[in-house]
């Protein structure tokens, strides 16, 4: 179908209003660039739903594409669960049209005589997840954007079992989507009396969870006045987090007011993203203000948490998810372990591009480690997996997510919060600092440096571009980058692993994925992968020597980001 007659399906809809076909004409007429850029395809439901920037058309976020997602996602649920009644939780966060957009997939899943559990304002994405199991809901829908700029929004489409849209859910709900050609098809005519509200009940059960988290309860009563300097980025972290901290003990929370309060224009960052340091600015100048313990930052969402640590200089330092991953890692097993929970069935889990310090840190203590790819659907469909026979601590993935226990199955920052807090109180009672516990973490099980590179293509030209360097690279392997010998490389989409040298091959056990992996010889390695929620791809680099002492810590850190530098410039990246 050409980008006309994908205009012209919607002017001819008797669905559509008036003012939506006016907006198409002028497009039409006077902005032709524009026009194509919105019509030129239908916005791809992907695995996890729906992204993309608001506005007119079919390449883009607005009541109409929403509505023929939610009549897909409808189809699907009522074929599939014939007994009983479907019921779904929605939530939405604090972007500009979110609540207005949840109630139009509000309305289209009544009108095909689905019960609604409707949050009566915003959420964090996390408790969207938690109220799926805790009503026994059949799916789920959050609107949000994440970390994406102030234009963007999406919708996130979640199971049974509270993680996002997995096989063969995700691909049978994709069919059924894919089935609706006509906004006609949508049932937009909702029915008041299958809305439920929900609120502070589901909340308080929510917060009595991530209560219970607590590993060291003495050390956050010893030290509940450590300095914290939290801000939500003007997303919904600041409807739980303030709360989870104050129910853990700790009374010394200093907001970011000028971030506190939600609006979708985010006026005070450039991008809320919690990874970039512009965002974290405000956070810093608090911290150091007051002399602050650790800082913690929000997205959007709330499922994802940058933090911030003073170094030995007295400097604040922001640390990657890398970083903060493996640290909770290290806590949580090293509690786990005086508290002696062991009983050798433990496992943790992260993704193919995340640190492999994780792997290490769990070897150290004889837990499982588990791979999985990227995204936190992976990561709850193995605990699904695997729910009876192991029991899961905690998982992360370098962006900036984390999942600790699993009564929320996907990242959760509010969760991540408290044991980050926690954890600062714990190194503190032991008269250390989370640099100090860094360091200490590096020195028992290697100093490993991660970067990631994300290169923007933007519409239908950068689509293209990035296909093109995925090929380049799957068709031409380097025997060697950077003077280092590449041992094997993993294809995700070709499910194989290749031996450079001698050119032998094996199966992957997992699903089809666009990803590559290189390994080297030292230890390196390097993943290319195109987002599936943004215009973009992301080469992941890792390397890692063996720290011997403290001082050597920053000659030695420094040395792997030339190395990390080195290998990018050979790879023309």
């Amino acid at each position: 179908m050409t980008t006309e007659e994908r205009a012209q399906n919607w002017l001819n809809s008797q669905s559509v209003d008036d003012k939506t076909k006016d907006s198409i004409r002028e497009m039409q007429a006077d902005r032709p660039e524009e026009f194509k850029e919105s019509f030129y395809q239908d916005l791809e439901f992907g695995t996890g739903g729906l992204r993309g920037i608001m506005g007119v058309g079919t390449n883009r976020i607005n009541r109409y594409t929403l509505g023929m997602a939610t009549q897909g996602l409808s189809n699907y649920l009522n074929k599939t669960f014939t007994e009983g009644g479907v019921s779904v939780a929605i939530a939405h966060d604090c972007r500009n049209n979110s609540d207005t957009f949840a109630k139009t997939v509000a309305d289209v899943f009544t009108a095909n005589g689905i019960k609604v559990y409707f949050f009566d304002g915003l959420r964090p994405t996390p408790e969207l997840s938690f109220a799926i199991r805790h009503f026994g809901c059949k799916s789920g829908v959050v609107l949000t954007a994440s970390h994406n700029p102030k234009e963007y929004n999406g919708y996130k489409a979640y199971w049974t079992d509270g993680a996002q849209l997995i096989e063969p859910h995700d691909v049978n709900v994709m069919k059924e989507v894919q089935a609706i050609k006509s906004i006609d098809d949508v049932n937009f005519s909702g029915t008041k009396e299958l809305i439920e509200y929900i609120g502070d009940d589901v909340d308080k059960a929510y917060l009595k969870k991530v209560q219970n988290l607590t590993l060291f309860p003495a050390a956050t009563k010893e030290e509940k006045s450590i300095k914290i300097v939290f801000s939500p980025i003007h997303g919904t972290g600041i409807t739980l987090v303030p709360k989870a901290l104050q129910n853990y003990g700790f009374n010394n929370v200093h907001l970011v007011e000028a971030q506190s309060t939600p609006d979708g224009n985010f006026p005070t960052v450039v991008y809320p993203n919690p990874e970039e340091k512009e965002a974290m600015k405000m956070s810093l100048a608090m911290a150091e203000s007051i002399d602050a313990d650790i800082v913690m930052a929000t997205d959007p969402d709330a499922d994802r948490i940058g933090i911030a640590i003073k170094n030995d200089k007295n400097d604040f330092e922001l640390l990657n998810g890398n970083q903060t991953g493996s640290m909770l890692i290290y806590y949580l097993l090293s509690r786990w372990k005086d508290l002696g929970k062991f009983t050798g069935k433990e496992f943790i889990v992260k993704t193919i591009v995340t640190t492999e310090l994780m792997t290490a840190i769990a070897d150290g203590f004889h837990v499982k480690s588990y791979d999985t790819l990227t995204g936190f659907k992976h990561i709850a469909g193995l605990i699904r997996d695997l729910e009876g026979k192991e029991r899961f601590i905690g998982g992360g993935e370098e962006s900036y997510g984390y999942m600790i226990s699993d009564f929320v199955r996907d990242k959760d920052a509010i969760a991540a919060a408290v044991m980050i807090a926690e954890m600062t109180a714990y190194v503190k009672s032991k008269g250390m600092t989370l640099y100090d516990y860094m360091i200490e973490m590096y020195l028992k099980f290697g100093l490993y440096r991660e970067d990631l590179i994300s290169i923007t293509k933007k519409g239908i030209s950068g689509s293209e571009e990035i296909q093109k360097m995925m090929t380049r690279f799957r068709e031409n392997t380097p025997p060697r980058i950077n003077g280092v010998k590449v041992i094997k490389m993993r294809d995700y989409k070709t499910g194989t692993e290749k031996d450079i040298e001698s050119g032998d091959k094996s199966q992957l056990n997992f699903p089809s994925s666009n990803v590559l992996q290189f390994f080297l010889e030292d230890g390196s390695k390097i993943s290319a992968r195109p987002s599936g929620t943004e215009p973009k791809i992301k080469f992941y680099v890792s390397v890692n020597s063996k720290l011997l002492n403290k001082e050597s810590f920053e000659k030695e850190f420094k040395a792997l980001g030339d190395k990390i530098k080195g290998l990018l410039d050979d790879m023309d990246i």
